[in-house]
């Protein structure tokens, strides 16, 4: 099977190995911390159960990095990219350990939120520091299969640590002992991904051109016209854009989705009183998630590379339409189940196929403020669909009609982008 054979060319290459396995220890650390974090703000009995309640909490969790976001596209171009993984996993070992403290000493408070959302903030930043870097490692055809192989094993090892911290909560007695606990253990999870980082050779990441303190102090006071010179250069390369733009729409999309299967996993499927039962019906609903994400990584590199990236995204926008279509019609858990999955083909699929594009397309020298753009869209678009659900959605999640509304705007998303793809690729001859 080809990604298998290509999966074992990459895995022989020692810096994309070293490469993978900060990603995998990073998201399994994350994980951890998420499922710690969902426990918290989404399930627990006094907390988020309501369309409002859980749209407000995602979207105080995502717009700081929305906002921070173009100054990681700065840094990103000018500082050692393996210094980034190094020392942001490090910061993350702090917060989340102090976390950890604020919990047993006081219980949830304005501290642990504003905490939560600088290391939700530093991940994110981590993140475009791997997908940035993932070019310096490998090059040619099997930068597609790079690409499909690590975001993908990333959630994988995020779902694994999601699984562990859901264990310990199982294990261990109830109270602030036990969320403290998790946290710890998330924090040496991390501070193993520190350590594997310095295994990377230092200037290996790039970039090329580095900044001393003078020249980024000038960087970020003229971080607009650097914003704008990365959003110019994307324009100007055009896949690269439409791609970004695409995958917003999708995220935006996905967004209203995801906050539904929250509601509809707590209030529709399991009695609205019972947080634990609600916390493990949506468990079932990321398996499945997680299912779909398995899936895209076999099939993204078969059908993209026959087909083109480009068709591939259309074909998952077309899956995510059909999947809003079953759900519109009847809100069982096997229906539930089977959106989860064919959505997380669909969104995983996509995003494989806009990460390749960008890479492939962007320069070395704006690859990290596409990136950061990127991270940027990506979670604006989510507190968008975060603001839109709090309006639209009942309290148990679910809706005929939005579900139907979502279908028809997937398929717009893919007549749109198929249609300015293809003027992309046959241009008008000049006279």
């Amino acid at each position: 099977m080809l990604v298998i054979s290509e999966l074992r060319e990459l895995l022989h290459l020692p810096n994309f190995r070293k490469l993978l396995a900060v990603r995998l220890t990073s998201q399994t650390g994350d994980g951890m911390f998420q499922v710690g974090l969902a426990t918290l703000f989404f399930f627990s009995p006094e907390n988020a159960s309501t369309a409002t309640g859980v749209a407000t909490a995602f979207a105080v969790l995502l717009l700081p990095f929305t906002v921070v976001g173009p100054w990681a596209g700065v840094l990103l171009d000018r500082w050692r990219r393996r210094q980034v993984l190094v020392v942001g996993n490090l910061a993350r070992v702090a917060i989340t350990l102090t976390i950890s403290l604020l919990l047993l000493t006081g219980g949830v408070g304005p501290g642990v939120y504003a905490l939560a959302l600088v290391n939700l903030s530093i991940n994110r930043f981590l993140l475009s520091a791997l997908s940035a870097s993932l070019p310096r490692v490998v090059g040619g055809p099997l930068l597609l299969t790079a690409n499909s192989l690590t975001p993908t094993l990333g959630a994988a090892a995020a779902g694994v640590g999601a699984g562990i911290a859901f264990t310990l909560g199982l294990i261990l007695p109830p109270g602030r002992t036990k969320d403290a606990t998790v946290l710890a253990v998330a924090a040496l999870v991390l501070a193993v991904a520190a350590a594997l980082a310095t295994r990377i050779g230092r200037d290996l990441l790039g970039p090329d051109r580095r900044a001393d303190a003078g020249e980024l102090r000038r960087a970020l006071s003229i971080l607009g016209h650097d914003l704008v010179a990365g959003a110019r250069h994307l324009r100007e390369q055009g896949t690269p854009a439409r791609a970004l733009l695409v995958m917003a729409a999708h995220r935006f999309l996905y967004g209203m989705v995801f906050i539904a299967s929250i509601l509809i996993s707590r209030n529709l499927l399991a009695d609205p009183a019972d947080a634990t039962a609600g916390l493990r019906t949506f468990g079932t609903v990321l398996a499945a998630t997680a299912i779909g994400f398995m899936l895209a990584l076999v099939l993204t590199p078969v059908l993209s590379r026959r087909n083109g990236p480009h068709a591939w995204i259309v074909y998952c926008l077309a899956l995510a339409a059909a999947s809003q279509l079953l759900l519109a019609a009847t809100d069982s858990r096997w229906a539930v189940l089977a959106c989860a999955g064919a959505l997380g083909l669909a969104a995983q699929g996509a995003k494989i196929a806009v990460d390749t594009i960008v890479q492939r397309d962007t320069d070395d020298a704006f690859r990290g403020r596409a990136f950061a753009l990127y991270d940027v869209l990506y979670n604006a678009a989510f507190v968008g669909a975060a603001a839109l659900a709090a309006l639209v959605l009942p309290d148990d999640g679910y809706s005929h009609g939005v579900f139907a509304v979502l279908a028809l705007a997937y398929l717009l998303a893919a007549f749109v982008y198929r249609a300015s793809s293809t003027r992309s690729a046959f241009p008008r001859k000049r006279p």
